[in-house]
């Protein structure tokens, strides 16, 4: 069964930093563009990063630029998301989605690009 799998998530306080995983099982994600996507309470899922199959072009929503850095370990068929300097806004549910096409150069910022989605894992920000 193909399935991504988050980890990571947790309690952080403002300020620190967490870092998220997404393993693949199943099948190799290797050529397909991978992205991260949170929801908030009341929010509709918002994109925050992509990266695609070869590694050579990150993306990143406006509200994380800066903050948050994406890679993947094709040899380990995971992606991580590396966030720094955590505000209460970041506080949600983070998803990991693959693309529905393989081989991709430009990754898409629409979550209707990606067909398999991991569970989520929740992050919550403190004062």
């Amino acid at each position: 069964q193909d399935q991504l799998v988050e980890s990571g998530g947790g309690l952080v306080q403002a300020g620190g930093s967490l870092r998220l995983s997404c393993t693949a099982s199943g099948r190799s994600f290797s050529n397909y563009a991978m992205g991260w996507f949170r929801q908030a309470p009341g929010k509709e899922r918002e994109f925050v990063a992509a990266i695609n199959y070869s590694g050579s072009s990150l993306t990143y929503g406006d509200s994380v630029k800066g903050r948050f850095t994406i890679s993947r370990d094709k040899a380990k068929n995971t992606m991580y998301l590396h966030m720094n300097i955590l505000n209460l806004e970041d506080t949600a549910i983070y998803y990991c989605a693959a693309d529905q096409l393989p081989l991709r150069t430009v990754v898409s910022h629409s979550d209707e690009a990606y067909n398999y989605w991991g569970q989520g894992t929740q992050v919550t920000v403190s004062s």
